[in-house]
């Protein structure tokens, strides 16, 4: 894929490059996948008649492989079937899935000031940590 100009200025996190990869039957699927996928508002799209294969570059924001890989389904297209493609879509569809979940979460710090009564509180505490061995006893040998 070339890099664009305005590529550069959004997040590279969520700048995702992937390849979408078609069967074999029927032919011809890649030209025909590039058009419709260019359809699409901020994709780029590049074919690789060679490979079987559409190189697309989106924004996470706007788009995940799951959508334009289930468009392309929906349309009539043959996508690869083989465990690979099958393992790899599975873990990237749960990469950006992830992703767009924590996009909308935002980072909490796990301490925060109204917890620190309770922290001071548990520390003072006994608890079952606490051991009542004499100090002489536990480092009898």
């Amino acid at each position: 894929m070339k890099r664009h100009p305005t590529a550069t200025s959004q997040p590279v996190a969520l700048r995702k490059e992937r390849s979408v990869l078609f069967a074999k039957l029927p032919p011809g699927q890649v030209p025909e996948a590039c058009d419709f996928l260019r359809r699409f508002e901020r994709m780029e799209v590049e074919p690789h008649t060679e490979r079987r294969a559409v190189d697309v570059a989106y924004d996470l924001r706007e788009h995940s492989l799951e959508e334009i890989e289930m468009a392309l389904a929906d349309k009539g297209f043959h996508l690869d079937s083989t465990l690979l493609s099958k393992l790899m879509r599975a873990l990237i569809y749960y990469i950006e899935e992830t992703q767009m979940h924590n996009l909308e979460n935002p980072q909490r710090p796990l301490k925060s000031p109204q917890n620190e009564a309770y922290t001071h509180a548990w520390e003072r505490h006994p608890h079952g940590d606490h051991d009542d061995t004499p100090p002489e006893w536990r480092e009898y040998k």
